[in-house]
Order: structure tokens, then C-alpha cells, then sequence
């Protein structure tokens, strides 16, 4: 557990892209011009809370490279800023669509296509942590966020 100055543990924030989408940003559609603005402010949101001492964990689909830049330009002379890039192939999430584990579109031009996998993805190169989704399971992944974030000193644990 991070803890500020004066000994108080800090608090985290989870900002989940589709909450976000829902509570933020509900009059956004999924262009790449919508999609920029979404993370924008989830960037803006994440920022705010790390300049009051806490910690901001974001999980939006972030498809594109300039935004995602824009955000670290914003948060990072605030505080810390990791990118952690879950490297799914796109058959797999269209798999877990097609199993029912993803929501689909339900009108409109894109109608049974999954709104947030778009055809477009560039994957970061600047990524401080890049796990194969293919190769590590969940509790793994998650142990090696917390061992990068506990070397950083962004965290202590115990």
C-alpha cells in the first residue's frame, strides 16, 4: 500500500472505461474523434486524482497511440504513469463475443459487431508492461502489475 506524507494509506480510483463511458461521457459515440475525447477525459479524471495523492487505475480501450501520449504528457508531471498493454489478439475478443462474454451492438450500421473492438488498434511501443493474454492467466498478469508497481515505488505492500 502507497502511503502519503503524513502516513495515511492513498487511496485508489478505478476509472473502467465502459463506467466512465456511461456516467462521463454517455453522449460519445465510438469514432476515432469521440473515442480520443473519452480517454481525454478519463486522462483529465485520472490526473485530478493524482494530484491530490491518490492513485488513478484506468481501463479504457485505448486503440490510439496520439491520445494515449497525450494523456501521459498530462498525468505524468502530476505522478506516476504506467501503460500496461493487455495484448489480446482480435480473434480472441471476437470469440469471447461470439461466446456471449462481450456485449454487442445493437443497432446501426456496425449492428452484432462489438462497439469497442473497431478494426483499428495501435499497439504502444512505450508500454511499461506488455502481457500476452494468450500466455498468462489473470492472477499472473495481475502479479506482475503489482511487482512492477512495487519496484517503481508506487506502492508497498505489508
Amino acid at each position: 500500500m502507497k502511503f502519503l506524507g503524513d502516513g495515511r494509506p492513498a487511496r485508489s480510483t478505478l476509472l473502467d472505461g465502459d463506467v466512465v463511458r456511461k456516467h462521463l461521457s454517455i453522449e460519445l459515440g465510438f469514432s476515432k474523434e469521440h473515442r480520443d475525447i473519452n480517454i481525454r477525459r478519463i486522462g483529465w479524471v485520472a490526473c485530478e486524482i493524482t494530484k491530490n495523492g491518490g492513485i488513478a487505475i484506468c481501463a479504457p480501450i485505448a486503440p490510439y497511440d496520439a491520445i494515449r501520449k497525450e494523456v501521459r504528457a498530462m498525468v505524468e508531471p502530476r505522478g506516476g504513469f504506467a501503460l500496461v498493454h493487455a495484448a489480446t489478439p482480435i480473434e480472441d475478443l471476437r470469440a469471447a463475443r461470439s461466446e456471449g462474454s462481450l456485449r454487442e451492438s445493437p443497432s446501426g450500421p456496425r449492428a452484432g459487431l462489438h462497439r469497442r473492438f473497431g478494426s483499428v488498434h495501435e499497439p504502444p511501443s512505450d508500454a511499461e508492461i506488455v502481457i500476452d493474454t494468450t500466455e498468462v492467466p489473470a492472477a499472473q498478469a495481475a502479479d506482475q502489475i503489482i511487482d512492477y508497481l512495487r519496484t517503481q515505488g508506487y506502492i508497498t505492500l505489508g
